[in-house]
């Protein structure tokens, strides 16, 4: 069920799964993409690995605020909030939840706001997890085609959303696994209802790119860090993850031949257990 708390002056749509009394996991979305882009089935998993899991939608994503006031920037020129600014969403949703310090996971632009979060809020987080991510936007860009996609006009209705998420998808994800349409096609019509604002991506990339590079700042962070990549990304190649783990003292890097951007299924049991070896310290 979804849950809404006040989080940083905002609403954030947020859902758990697991005991209340399991360690505290808070995964972190990407650009434009919700909190069910994190699968039920992989919240489920963690959480029998004994994590209280909490995933969210991040600002001008799903069910939380969206700063619709703020219109449309044009992108490297200006922004209407930073990374920082969603990192401390993520805090005070923490705040909402009761939780003092949680471990914290976050894939692509969510990898950059668990970054944020570690570098601004310290105390808060006891492990990062950062995956398919980078310390900043000029570190690894993406390939012509990975950037022709995501650029692409949004398209008008929902079988068009459809259209175009198995077009992405067929350039960004894992060339080395089975590209899963049926799911691509469910999940691109179920996030379509739940919220379509194509504004509120381009805010988000906006703050993507105003944000800058962390890779000094990352130099700060001494908690138990794990960094997880695809080989095989056009969106943010692999290079991205090789920087990180560079750039975070003690960090253990894991890379992946055929891992695109996205969480392949088949690799599910080997990133789970990274996960919770972390997480078990």
């Amino acid at each position: 069920m979804t849950k809404h708390a006040v989080a940083n002056g905002i609403q954030i749509a947020y859902e758990t799964f697991g005991s209340s009394d399991g360690r505290p996991l808070l995964l972190i979305m990407g650009l434009g993409a919700q909190l069910i882009h994190w699968d039920d089935e992989l919240c489920e998993l963690l959480a029998e690995q004994g994590h209280r899991v909490v995933r969210f939608d991040n600002r001008d994503a799903g069910l939380s605020t969206h700063l619709h006031d703020e219109g449309v920037p044009a992108l490297g020129t200006s922004s209407s909030y930073l990374l920082d600014d969603m990192a401390d969403d993520a805090a005070g949703l923490m705040d909402a939840l009761g939780w003092t310090a949680a471990h914290v996971v976050g894939a692509s632009m969510g990898g950059m706001i668990a970054q944020t979060l570690a570098i601004r809020h310290p105390e808060r987080v006891l492990t990062l997890t950062s995956i398919m991510s980078t310390p900043g936007p000029d570190v690894a860009p993406p390939t012509p085609e990975a950037s022709a996609v995501l650029l692409a006009p949004p398209a008008p209705d929902r079988a068009g959303v459809q259209a175009q998420a198995l077009k992405t998808w067929s350039v960004i994800g894992s060339p080395g696994f089975d590209l899963d349409q049926d799911r691509i096609v469910r999940m691109s019509g179920q996030a379509y209802d739940r919220s379509f604002d194509p504004p509120g991506t381009t805010r988000q990339l906006a703050a993507i790119l105003a944000s800058g590079d962390r890779t000094e700042q990352l130099g700060t962070v001494g908690v138990p860090t794990l960094v997880i990549h695809g080989e095989a990304d056009q969106l943010v190649p692999v290079a991205g993850g090789l920087a990180t783990a560079a750039a975070i003292p003690g960090s253990r890097l894991m890379t992946f031949p055929g891992m695109g951007h996205d969480l392949p299924k088949p690799l599910w049991p080997e990133i789970i257990d990274a996960i919770t070896k972390l997480t078990t310290g």
